[in-house]
């Protein structure tokens, strides 16, 4: 999810540069609402699990792809299922992403410890060797949405300041310890009202820390209603994780708490200020980050966030709300 939120600035910028180029995103059917915003870009829902599954699938994909008339194509995956469709559409001289396997692995095996280019930017290097380079300019961003009555009677209706929160990840070493986030949210609660995002597994747990400045909006709306709430948001907070990318690429403040991983692999959110973000002690645990995707790390290493203090959190998000917006 994460991944396909960062194409979104990418393309947005691309198509204000290159209006008369009409681009097809081809993704799943559930991340169609991501582009709802972009002008000239259309979706192409690929269905995995059904007529598009396996290799033959794949070539019937090719061929329902091929009937779009399409010019070129710019892999921003470069993974085992996209290596495959490319080999249909050698003809097209497909572009795929340079995903710097080499400099990350060299990352978390501790050989080096710097900045490494931006998913966004490795994005971008795509759309130059097509020829169609996308110059960095200010970027734009939609306008928040009106929300709908069923989505008003969840998060209300108050005048305070919204914060989004999303308190978990993929994996328990990229997760702020749920105590300390209960804290958090408690005591941001006082000041503002908070909004709680997580998938349907995660609303049981989030509906019994509930009141009244609380909310849980967690498998209650669709993801379409979801992105018109995060449009509304003062800030969002987020592990490592999609919450953080799909709030930054609708142009809100994000502060990302980081734990075995590190923003160094390239995937801190869009536009967002450096001082954004909190993260687990290295002095501590000097073997971060760990892995790209928090799915390796040594023993111990599960609980490093918990040096990040709940008091730190809250004196981050009041700063980030009396912040210029990025």
């Amino acid at each position: 999810m994460g991944d396909v939120a960062m194409t979104v600035p990418v393309l947005r910028a691309f198509t204000e540069q290159y209006p008369d180029i009409k681009i097809t995103v081809l993704t799943r059917e559930f991340f169609k609402p991501f582009f709802r915003d972009l002008e000239n870009v259309s979706v192409f829902a690929a269905d995995l699990k059904g007529k598009h599954k396996g290799f033959f699938g794949l070539f019937e994909l090719s061929k329902e792809l091929r009937m779009l008339g399409i010019d070129a194509v710019a892999d921003l995956h470069n993974v085992l299922r996209s290596k495959i469709l490319k080999l249909f559409l050698l003809d097209l001289k497909p572009i795929q992403i340079d995903k710097g396997r080499a400099e990350k692995k060299a990352l978390v095996s501790g050989k080096i410890f710097e900045q490494l280019k931006t998913t966004h930017q490795r994005y971008r290097d795509v759309f130059h060797k097509l020829g169609v380079p996308i110059k960095e300019t200010k970027p734009s961003f939609p306008e928040r949405s009106e929300l709908n009555t069923k989505t008003l009677e969840i998060v209300g209706t108050n005048t305070r300041k919204w914060i989004g929160i999303a308190p978990f990840a993929a994996h328990k070493s990229k997760m702020y310890p749920l105590p300390s986030m209960e804290e958090v949210i408690e005591e941001l609660s006082k000041e503002y009202t908070v909004l709680l995002f997580g998938g349907k597994d995660d609303a049981e747990y989030l509906s019994e820390i509930e009141n009244e400045h609380v909310r849980n909006i967690a498998g209650k709306l669709s993801l379409d209603e979801e992105l018109d709430v995060i449009s509304n948001l003062d800030v969002m907070v987020s592990m490592d994780s999609g919450n953080a990318h799909m709030a930054a690429m609708m142009g809100i403040k994000v502060l990302t708490l980081w734990g075995v991983t590190h923003p160094f692999a390239g995937f801190y959110p869009f536009n967002q200020d450096a001082d954004f973000s909190l993260l687990a002690d290295r002095a501590k645990f000097p073997k971060i980050p760990t892995s790209i995707y928090g799915n390796k790390f040594p023993e111990g290493y599960e609980d490093c966030m918990i040096t990040i203090r709940p008091e730190a959190v809250i004196e981050k998000v009041k700063y980030i709300i009396k912040n210029p917006t990025p």
